[in-house]
């Protein structure tokens, strides 16, 4: 029986050559797709593989030793340069005050007038008294000449002589008493006009019209404070003092020049006093509770806005440090154990953690001690793109208030807690130099 035939592509059988061919054969078309197709899905898997990403940009600072103050925040106290207390020399009814509470009053003028009737008197009578002694004196005189032209003349004894010699000088002696009561007398009398001993601001008035008062008493009649210019009185821990001195002994630190104008005030509003001021000296005694010593400062204080007894901080340059390195307070990072380190890129262009030592905060800036030399780059901005040894692109850091590059910034204006170090940052763009360097000047 003759077996029929089979459609293409299905089941077993001989092509027209008689060769055997697979049940299922696929059409040559279809082998061409497949392989289109397996070409596509390969071009397709080399396009979805990743691109290299750009290093990331970070802000810097190219830091450079520059001259740089110690500087230091103290707290002090307002003092006035001179106090007097108004007393009375003599005693008396006070029957005038003649100033204005609170007003400023000149050394000599008169501030109370006490009753001068019982004064008055006792000059007159200081007065009769030096007339009769000296016309006892002007008899003595005459009866001395008398004697001695007797005497020349042998007509007088030298005894005679002698007794009268010795009146005159009596006489003399007692006018000189008559008038030193006369002196005294005068003294008391002008003593019953109480004036200012010193010129300053006077205070309130203790004491009234109608007050009798003894002489020698304690009472105060009022006070007078001289507050142009004033002092400060401020205060150091004497470790500190003496870590300064060391440096300065040292050289690690200048020493500034005995005329310089080194503080300035912080009022209680965070705003600096408009005058700067003079160191003068440092107390020799330490205070046993406190071990602390007193620096005193002197200001000009034409305006009276510092009064006795206000708390101020004091801005202190203590030295000059000739090569010291500083950078942005931001630039400093802080390890979980808290020591300070900074980014560094390297000349490689790769960014680096390195350990430093830092110092106070001048203008905003840390000083760092140790950790940093000259001319390295300083990450300011851009440590979350960062890791250490990865290739990075650096551009100088610029910071809002950087606008107005031709204008100086007043780094006497920035607190040394660091919360306006990113308000008020140099202009330059490769160097921290400009906000430190004015407090050189």
């Amino acid at each position: 029986m003759t077996p029929s035939p089979q459609s293409p592509g299905r089941g077993l059988g001989l092509d027209k050559t008689g060769r055997s061919r697979s049940r299922w054969t696929l059409p040559a078309s279809l082998l061409v797709g497949a392989v289109l197709v397996a070409v596509s899905a390969c071009n397709e898997q080399k396009a979805a593989a990743p691109v290299p990403l750009p290093p990331p940009e970070v802000s810097v600072v190219s830091v450079r030793p520059q001259p740089i103050p110690y500087v230091r925040d103290l707290p002090g106290r307002v003092a006035p340069m001179r106090i007097a207390e108004v007393r009375s020399r003599v005693s008396g009814l006070v029957v005038k005050r003649l100033f204005e509470q609170g007003s400023s009053v000149n050394e000599g003028d008169v501030l109370y007038k006490i009753d001068p009737a019982p004064y008055q008197v006792e000059l007159a009578s200081a007065e009769a008294a030096l007339a009769n002694r000296e016309a006892a004196l002007v008899l003595a005189n005459q009866q001395a000449e008398r004697l001695e032209t007797l005497l020349a003349r042998n007509t007088a004894s030298q005894a005679q002589y002698d007794t009268a010699f010795a009146a005159k000088k009596q006489a003399e002696a007692e006018v000189a008493g008559a008038k030193a009561a006369r002196d005294r007398a005068k003294l008391n009398l002008s003593w019953t006009d109480v004036r200012a001993p010193i010129s300053g601001r006077i205070g309130r008035a203790l004491l009234t019209e109608g007050t009798l008062i003894e002489s020698g008493a304690t009472g105060v009649l009022a006070t007078i404070q001289q507050l142009d210019p004033i002092y400060v009185d401020i205060t150091q821990s004497v470790g500190e003092l003496n870590k300064l001195r060391r440096d300065i002994a040292s050289g690690e630190l200048a020493k500034l020049a005995a005329d310089t104008a080194n503080v300035h005030l912080i009022m209680d509003d965070g705003s600096l006093y408009g005058s700067a001021g003079r160191l003068l000296f440092s107390d020799v005694t330490a205070d046993p509770s406190t071990g602390q010593v007193t620096l005193r400062v002197q200001f000009p204080n034409p305006h009276n806005e510092l009064f006795p007894g206000m708390y101020v901080r004091a801005r202190i340059k203590q030295g000059i440090d000739a090569d010291a390195i500083a950078v942005p307070q931001q630039a400093i990072q802080r390890t979980s154990d808290g020591k300070p380190e900074v980014w560094v890129v390297k000349p490689d262009g790769k960014a680096m953690l390195q350990p430093v030592e830092v110092g106070p905060v001048v203008g905003g800036n840390w000083l760092i001690r140790e950790g940093l030399e000259g001319g390295e780059k300083v990450v300011v901005e851009g440590f979350q793109k960062i890791t250490a040894g990865i290739q990075v692109k650096t551009v100088p850091w610029r910071t809002e208030a950087a606008t107005d590059e031709g204008k100086p910034i007043d780094t006497d204006s920035h607190d040394t807690d660091g919360k306006e170090a990113g308000e008020k940052s140099s202009a330059a763009t490769d160097s921290v130099a400009q906000p430190v360097a004015q407090y050189a000047e």
